[in-house]
């Protein structure tokens, strides 16, 4: 092998054109060494230009406009901005505009999840309603975050009526269909037809009246009582729902200690 390679550098020396041969052969061998080399040295540090690059990704994510928002703190007002409007009347509702971050309509107890909080006038109590209908009640609030317990949930409660004749019945949901309610307590001498809008009534201290829930689907009459039972479509579309209002009733608070009072025997 040693006799070989001194042959081959005697006769290269000798030879201009040998020379010239095995400059090119060995130029050629030292450069497939060299791009393997780097194609190893290369694998081997993938995993800190990787880091690098996660850093650097990282720092291009935080500088993006969609990545700071400010909690909402609008308020707004259907009728004017003054405690009474132009014919002297109190006002009894104000309504806080707010995004949902968080909703769920897969369980028995269903949540909706709302970026404003306490610091943005959100209280216990306040009535979530979506652009189409009403949505749930706020039961939960930290400085920035609200909770509401959603229409489709088991403890859920609302006061409604159907709006032909201002019938009155409790809204509810049987846990089985999101984009169905039920309404109880509907007097059989109300003429129901399917179709018949059913809103908010009179009675409720969170919604204000005549608000949107749904409308009637099927018509049940329970043979024991003298009230239907009504499945109702639901206004609001749970499956997407984005933006909300939270409503306040100002005199809520009185409402409730009040009718939570035991009534004085006479």
């Amino acid at each position: 092998m040693v006799l070989q390679i001194a042959a081959i550098v005697l006769l290269s020396r000798s030879s201009k054109t040998h020379e010239v041969f095995f400059s090119s052969v060995s130029n050629e061998i030292t450069g497939r060494i060299d791009k393997r080399y780097s194609h190893l040295r290369s694998y081997f540090s993938l995993q800190e230009t990787n880091r690098q690059l996660a850093a650097e990704n990282a720092r291009l994510r935080n500088l993006l406009i969609t990545d700071f928002k400010a909690p909402d703190s609008n308020r707004l007002s259907f009728i004017d901005t003054l405690v009474r409007d132009s014919l002297g009347r109190f006002r009894k509702f104000t309504y806080l505009p707010a995004e949902v971050i968080g909703n769920t309509f897969t369980l028995q107890t269903n949540f909706i999840t709302i970026e404003r909080g306490s610091l943005q006038g959100v209280k216990k109590g306040m009535a979530v309603v979506s652009p189409q209908g009403i949505a749930g009640v706020v039961v939960e609030t930290t400085e920035n975050i609200s909770r509401a317990m959603s229409l489709l949930h088991r403890n859920s409660k609302v006061s409604a009526m159907l709006k032909k004749d201002n019938t009155a019945g409790s809204i509810e949901w049987d846990g089985s269909d999101p984009a169905y309610l039920v309404l109880k307590n509907v007097s059989k001498s109300a003429k129901v037809a399917k179709g018949d809008t059913v809103l908010t009534s009179n009675y409720s201290a969170n919604f204000p009246p005549s608000l949107m829930i749904g409308t009637v689907t099927e018509i049940a009459a329970d043979p024991s009582s003298n009230y239907y039972t009504l499945k109702v479509k639901t206004a609001t579309n749970f499956f997407n729902i984005r933006y909300v209002n939270l409503v306040e009733n100002v005199r809520f608070a009185e409402q409730v200690a009040l009718e939570n009072t035991p009534a004085k025997t006479p």
